[in-house]
C-alpha cells in the first residue's frame, strides 16, 4: 500500500499597514499577495482599506478565525492573508506562535509583509492628532488662548537652552518636544480663530507650508542656481533675500524687544554691523543706570568678536552657580 502525499501546509500571511499612509497606497508586493491569495480575511468591517480593496477587485471575508481555524484553512497549500487591524490581533499571532512552538503541527509558511511604511516625520501626524483631541475633551487645554500660553513658550525655550548647555541628549530630545508642543498646540488654537485669536483661522499645515516657503526662497544655492561656498555666503543669501521680503524701514523692525537684555544689545549691534551704518553708541548716564551703558558696550564688543554675550554670561552664572554650592558644601562639612 502506498503512503498518503503529505498535505502541503499552506501559507499564512499577515498584511500590516501604517495608519500614517493614506489607505489604498499599498506597496507593490501587498497588492501582488492580495491578489494572488485564495483567501484575504479581516476582522474589522471598518477597516479603512476595505473600500480600495473592492475597488480594486479583491474580495475580503469579514471573519477573526482562530489560529487553528487559519491553518486548517490553508491546508492544500492556500494562502490566507490577514488584513491586521490597526492595533494587530495579538491572539491570532499568539495562537500562531503556540501552535508553532508545540512541534506538534505542520505550520503553513507564516510571513508578516508590511504593506506600507512610515515616512520620516510620521509621527507627526499623531502628535496633530493626539493634540485636536485633547483640544476637544480636556477641561484645561480647550479654554487655552495664544496669550495664556505665552509665558510657557518662553519657559520652554529656555529650558531647551538649557539641556543643550548641560549636554544632556535625553534632555535634549524631551525639551525639543515641548517646544514643538508649543507649536502644534498654538496652530491648533488658531484654526478656530474666534474672538481674540483673530478672524482668519489657519493651520499646523498652514505653519509648516509657510516655513517651507520660506527656507526654499531663502536658499537658493540649494534650490535654485545661486552659489554659496562658505557660511558667510549663506548668510548673505539670507539676509539679502529676507531684505527684499520684508521691505522694512528700519534695520531694528522685527527685533523683539522682550528678549534679555545681553541678547537683544547684541542682536542690535549685528543689525547695524550687517547694515554697514556707523551708529555711535549712547552717551554713559550717572547713577543708577550707568551700568547698563556698561554692559550695553560689552555686549557690542562681543558681538562684534564673534561671541554671544548671553551664552557667554550664562556660562559664567553657571559657574558662579558651581562655586556657589561648593562653599556651601565647605561650610555644611
Amino acid at each position: 500500500m502506498n503512503a498518503e502525499a503529505p498535505v502541503e501546509p499552506g501559507r499564512i500571511v499577515l498584511l500590516t499597514a501604517s495608519h500614517r499612509v493614506a489607505p489604498g497606497l499599498l506597496s507593490w508586493p501587498a497588492w501582488r499577495t492580495l491578489h494572488a491569495a485564495d483567501r484575504v480575511l479581516c476582522a474589522d468591517a471598518d477597516h479603512p482599506q476595505l473600500p480600495y480593496l473592492r475597488e480594486a477587485g479583491v474580495g475580503v471575508e469579514i471573519a477573526a478565525p482562530t489560529a487553528q481555524e487559519l491553518v486548517d484553512g490553508c491546508a492544500g497549500g492556500r494562502t490566507a492573508v490577514v488584513l491586521a487591524a490597526g492595533e494587530g490581533d495579538q491572539a491570532l499571532t499568539d495562537g500562531l506562535a503556540r501552535m508553532a512552538g508545540s512541534g506538534r503541527v505542520q505550520m503553513p509558511d507564516l510571513e508578516l509583509l508590511p504593506g506600507s511604511y512610515d515616512l520620516p516625520g510620521a509621527r507627526l501626524l499623531d502628535l496633530v492628532q493626539v493634540m485636536d483631541r485633547i483640544r476637544r475633551e480636556c477641561p484645561w487645554s480647550s479654554q487655552q488662548t495664544h496669550k495664556g500660553l505665552a509665558k510657557y513658550g518662553i519657559e520652554e525655550a529656555y529650558e531647551l537652552v538649557e539641556a543643550i548647555e548641560d549636554g544632556d541628549r535625553d534632555e535634549l530630545r524631551e525639551e525639543l518636544g515641548d517646544v514643538l508642543l508649543q507649536v502644534v498646540f498654538h496652530a491648533r488654537i488658531a484654526q478656530e480663530a474666534s474672538g481674540e485669536e483673530g478672524d482668519e483661522p489657519f493651520s499646523i499645515d498652514d505653519v509648516a507650508g509657510t516655513i517651507v516657503d520660506k527656507l526654499i526662497h531663502r536658499h537658493p544655492h540649494v534650490f535654485g542656481d545661486a552659489r554659496a561656498e562658505t557660511p558667510e555666503d549663506v548668510k548673505a543669501h539670507w539676509l539679502r533675500t529676507k531684505a527684499i521680503e520684508k521691505q522694512r524701514d528700519s534695520v531694528t523692525d522685527g527685533v523683539p524687544l522682550g528678549q534679555p537684555g545681553l541678547a537683544l544689545a547684541a542682536k542690535l549691534a549685528g543689525r547695524v554691523r550687517t547694515a554697514g551704518l556707523d551708529v555711535e553708541l549712547p552717551a554713559r548716564e550717572d547713577g543708577d543706570r550707568a551700568v547698563g551703558y556698561e554692559l550695553l558696550a560689552m555686549a557690542v564688543r562681543a558681538e562684534a568678536e564673534g561671541y554671544d554675550p548671553e551664552a557667554a554670561l550664562r556660562a559664567a552664572a553657571r559657574a558662579y552657580r558651581d562655586a556657589i554650592r561648593a562653599a556651601e558644601a565647605m561650610a555644611r562639612d
